[in-house]
């Protein structure tokens, strides 16, 4: 976990320049960077595709930071082993989708890989609360999944507070991402509440100097 008051910085490749990939992701490591981002869309869940384990997979041969993937799919369930073997870090579900959350998750720690859970603006936090003894990470979604670029929504930083006290009175230790609209200014405020991982896209790849922005969200 960072050290108190600061937080881990998470650039999200749906921003990047996939013409460039490989040099994006050097730079952002040179950077700062403490683990990528990866937003799988499937076109069901949410409206958009993006990509799957086969652009994961070619991402871990490009880089040695820790791999992060969010799916934004109806059925994570049935992808568990390509995530696997594409060498993800990370496996992150919504709870919101048709798979099974207890079996998936559990079914994720077998493959080797740490699981998570994600909910939605307009989930309440009631949803995934029997599930944070299960998970390494919580992803706080500040927008509405499946598109970049937009606005955050305060509601986040209510439920980054939330889940920090209960995690800190429950003597847990999952970790608290957020992921939307992440820049100068929602990003410090979503790291008081209680984020330890801040995910950051176009605000990120859009800079001219992304450290002086590593360095800022950081803390």
């Amino acid at each position: 976990r960072p050290a108190e008051g600061q937080a881990w910085v998470a650039p999200s490749l749906l921003s990047a320049d996939f013409t460039a990939l490989k040099t994006d992701i050097d730079n952002m490591t040179a950077a700062g960077a403490d683990l990528l981002h990866l937003d799988v869309m499937d076109g069901h869940f949410v409206p958009n595709i993006s990509f799957g384990p086969f652009i994961c997979k070619f991402v871990r041969g490009l880089s040695d930071l820790p791999l992060d993937a969010h799916l934004m799919i109806s059925h994570a369930d049935q992808y568990l082993e390509a995530f696997a073997k594409a060498g993800v870090d990370g496996l992150t579900i919504h709870v919101e989708a048709e798979a099974e959350v207890g079996p998936t998750l559990r079914r994720i720690v077998e493959l080797g890989m740490k699981p998570g859970i994600s909910l939605n603006p307009g989930t309440p936090l009631a949803d995934i609360l029997p599930w944070l003894s299960a998970v390494d990470l919580v992803l706080v979604m500040s927008v509405q999944p499946g598109f970049g670029g937009q606005k955050f929504n305060p509601v986040a930083l209510e439920k980054i507070a939330e889940l920090k006290s209960r995690r800190d009175s429950e003597g847990q230790d999952f970790l608290i991402n957020v992921d939307g609209g992440i820049n100068d200014v929602t990003g410090p405020e979503c790291r008081q509440a209680g984020a330890d991982i801040l995910v950051s896209g176009s605000w990120l790849f859009g800079a001219s100097d992304r450290s002086e922005r590593i360095t800022l969200l950081r803390g």
